[in-house]
């Protein structure tokens, strides 16, 4: 068998997948008994497990976690009012194809940003585009986007993720920019798009943080009418265990 030849090849192809199952099949004497349909089945198999890791790196790479996290991980034995049948839904993804949003609020430290992080990875790994934020530092961007004429490009952007991830929200009243700004966000992703929203603060609260009534209740209708919650309680999980699955 011409082996270098036929791998040259294959990477030239680009089939960089089953060019190492090649090599693999090749330099293992139990395939030698393997027929020509099960050489081709088990090469092509590879290329397709090879290019849909290759996609889920770069979707990750593109959403910028925060936390490395998967819904396997996730711990149901701590006591924080973490409703079980609701998040298997949420895992699912069903959600994100109607166009829904999540709001996961409770006191720092129960695992918000971490749950947030492992839906995003699970929706990348779905295929679809996932983008993370912390709103303090996402507003901070915004107000320097705004001086040097980028914004309409970021907010664009922020608008054709599948799943936007919006993280500490509340931790300071908004100003008059970061209002339009939120508001300009959440009108184009209405009905279109899916946003996870995490907050310290109860929604009851998010009115007076955002400062003045007319944005207030527009951004809050389109935040939170179509929205899922999670109201999570109890103590920080990092007291027990600093590096714990949330």
């Amino acid at each position: 068998m011409l082996i270098h030849p036929t791998l040259d090849q294959l990477h030239s192809l680009g089939l960089h997948g089953m060019a190492k199952a090649f090599n693999d099949l090749a330099a293992n004497d139990e395939a030698a008994g393997l027929r020509h349909a099960d050489w081709l089945a088990l090469l092509l198999e590879r290329e397709a497990v090879h290019r849909q890791d290759k996609r889920l790196g770069a979707r990750l790479r593109h959403a910028r976690l925060r936390h490395h996290a998967v819904p396997e991980d996730i711990d149901y034995r701590a006591h924080r009012g973490l409703d079980r049948g609701l998040l298997a839904t949420l895992v699912k993804g069903d959600w994100i194809d109607a166009h829904d949003n999540l709001v996961i609020t409770g006191p720092t430290g129960v695992g918000k940003s971490w749950l947030a992080c492992a839906l995003g990875h699970k929706a990348c790994r779905d295929n679809r585009s996932v983008l993370y934020v912390r709103v303090p530092k996402l507003f901070d961007d915004l107000a320097l986007a705004h001086g040097d004429g980028t914004a309409g490009r970021r907010l664009k952007g922020l608008g054709a993720a599948d799943l936007l991830i919006l993280d500490d929200w509340g931790l300071e009243p908004l100003g008059a920019q970061a209002r339009h700004d939120l508001l300009e966000i959440l009108e184009d992703r209405y009905g279109r798009r899916s946003t996870i929203v995490t907050s310290q603060l109860p929604v009851a609260d998010w009115h007076g943080v955002i400062g003045e009534a007319t944005y207030a209740d527009a951004i809050l209708d389109r935040l939170i009418h179509n929205a899922h919650r999670l109201d999570l309680s109890g103590d920080s999980l990092r007291r027990s265990a600093p590096q714990s699955k949330a």
